[in-house]
């Protein structure tokens, strides 16, 4: 077993491969020793294939001695649990995770327009159809990781017969509960979503589902059989977006004779990309759920600070053209991040009922962050308020706003003062060619130096899922091999086989296959939220050790402005 920091503020425990030892026991039985030991700090545990990454909170570990990092600390706290828990070796390992994994049953109608690739599979492996269906359902599986989508499993035990490439163009949408083949692997996609497999089959089982204590129906470790049934009228799947408490939205803003609740606003312009976001949605990564959040969680926690609310409050992600915005109630609001004309940045500004304010294009930057003092009221999904829009979760009905849509806003509690501002220096060095800091990935070895020397620019296909680089391509060293997918993280660099770099960011997926180059820190991602297409970065190595202190010294820069704030907002 091997612990590596996964950026700085995870880190990756990877179990040897021993074809003797049934390694997906010893992950399942060991996360599960990781889960009840509750060591301080830790925030997410993901198990995926042969590794268990762990996430954590810097400022929350404890046990800190002089001179040691919190991923050090850590590191040794982990590695206690794997010697205190008899369970992750060898026999003991297989013997209680066989006694505890759970078996499933997934009934499936294949062929047909349930499963329009059945007739590909079979004339890919020279079988009849009847003969595909038979060996697919007749094989048991485990689940091996869960990811790409929220509550999308990698199941093994595929028959051998049965391996098919994946589609050389992957559809633009493959329809919830469909089962397909993926190379060596079978899986299921719990939710519509674009995809690759080869789709044999459809299943109503609802694999994910945002309202469960549990969303992902699977676990990591769970064994799963599928059962071939005759096909039927398909149950009515409740979408995504159906994953909001409207009675607390209807509660909150009535609209009735045209009145409209007090606290609330009206959008009157949406502006390019605007969404309702927090910092993000910690705990549910095992569960395939990506961490969503603002871009530039710097920023939205200032714009919070600024109006007198909890740094973690609901706030408005605007994206280089900003929204028209009818303002129903009195108020204070505080925007930050990327500038925008019509509106001035960091610090509170005053609005009344009626007032609109058209925030125009980003004059510098690409998101800005405005904050409303007592939040944005939306109901939380899976404990966040942020919008996760592939999946439809979260923030106002699960998507980008829309001309009309009228939010609710929270109560204030604090008084703001007026005719002042922050001190501009406390921001991050936002530029259009900025050095961002990295920690080596775990392939990194593999790529040479040369990408340090490389200038990349920001191409038009990034999102907020990752950020598409363009550069001088990077060359894999010749036999690096297919690689598990493990554990990702916002702001891990990943190299796929064109070369060219992609940084993943909020909405990344959880787990990745591709070869990890390195991990930008996280007092520099705000400058990666910043960027536009064409736009120019470079990247700088930095050890652990440094990108932890840096991490503390911004934290320590917040506390002195949350100090002097509450001078001014009472």
């Amino acid at each position: 077993m091997t612990i590596e920091p996964l950026g700085d503020a995870a880190l990756v425990v990877t179990f040897a491969v021993d074809s003797n030892a049934d390694v997906l026991s010893q992950v399942s039985a060991w996360t599960r020793a990781l889960v009840s030991a509750q060591v301080a700090g830790v925030v997410d545990v993901v198990p995926a294939y042969v590794s268990v990454a762990v996430f954590y909170d810097p400022l929350r570990v404890v046990g800190l001695k002089a001179g040691d990092s919190p991923y050090a600390t850590l590191k040794q706290q982990i590695a206690a649990v794997a010697v205190e828990s008899r369970s992750v070796q060898g026999a003991s390992a297989r013997s209680i995770e066989n006694n505890s994994a759970r078996c499933v049953e997934i009934p499936v109608r294949y062929g047909a327009e349930a499963g329009t690739d059945l007739a590909v599979v079979a004339a890919h492996t020279g079988l009849t159809e009847d003969a595909v269906v038979a060996l697919h359902s007749g094989a048991e599986y485990r689940v091996q990781a869960i990811g790409f989508a929220p509550g999308f499993p990698y199941l093994s035990g595929l028959p051998a017969e049965l391996a098919t490439p994946r589609r050389a163009t992957p559809r633009a949408k493959v329809p919830a509960g469909a089962v397909g083949i993926g190379g060596a692997q079978t899986g299921v996609y719990p939710i519509e979503t674009p995809g690759g497999w080869q789709i044999i089959g459809q299943t109503d089982l609802k694999l994910f589902d945002a309202k469960r204590a549990e969303p992902s129906w699977l676990r990591v470790g769970d064994r799963v059989c599928f059962r071939a049934v005759a096909a039927q009228p398909c149950a009515r799947e409740v979408t995504a977006n159906e994953v909001v408490d409207e009675s607390a939205i209807e509660r909150t803003v009535e609209e009735k004779n045209g009145n409209v609740a007090a606290r609330a606003f009206r959008v009157v312009q949406t502006g390019m990309w605007t969404t309702v976001q927090d910092l993000g949605r910690v705990g549910q990564r095992e569960a395939g759920v990506t961490l969503s959040g603002a871009m530039d969680t710097f920023a939205a926690r200032v714009a919070n600070l600024l109006v007198g609310n909890a740094e973690n409050a609901a706030v408005l992600e605007l994206t280089l053209l900003g929204p028209e915005i009818e303002f129903l109630t009195d108020g204070w609001i505080a925007l930050t991040g990327s500038e925008f004309a019509g509106c001035v940045a960091w610090q509170p500004v005053a609005v009344r009922a009626g007032q609109r304010i058209k925030f125009g294009a980003a004059t510098k930057g690409c998101r800005g962050y405005l904050a409303l003092a007592g939040g944005i009221a939306v109901t939380p999904v899976l404990g966040s308020r942020s919008t996760y829009g592939r999946a439809g979760l979260g923030g106002w009905q699960g998507r980008a706003l829309r001309v009309g849509d009228v939010l609710p806003i929270g109560a204030a509690v604090r008084a703001v003062a007026e005719r002042w501002s922050i001190d501009l220096r406390i921001r991050p060095n936002y530029g259009s060619t900025p050095t961002v800091r990295v920690i080596l990935g775990a392939q990194a070895g593999e790529f040479g130096d040369s990408w340090l020397k490389t200038e990349f620019n920001v191409t038009p296909q990034s999102d907020r899922m990752g950020m598409r680089l363009a550069g001088t391509p990077l060359a894999r060293r010749v036999g690096g091999g297919d690689l598990l997918s493990s554990a990702v993280a916002p702001g891990t660099v990943q190299v796929p086989p064109d070369g060219q770099p992609i940084v993943l960011l909020a909405d990344a997926q959880t787990i990745g296959g591709y070869p990890q180059l390195a991990h930008v820190i996280g007092v520099d991602l705000p400058l990666l939220a910043q960027l536009r297409p064409g736009d120019a970065v470079r990247f700088l190595v930095v050890a652990i050790e440094e990108a932890q202190e840096l991490w503390l010294a911004r934290e320590q820069a917040l506390a002195m402005l949350r100090e002097g704030l509450a001078q001014k907002i009472r």
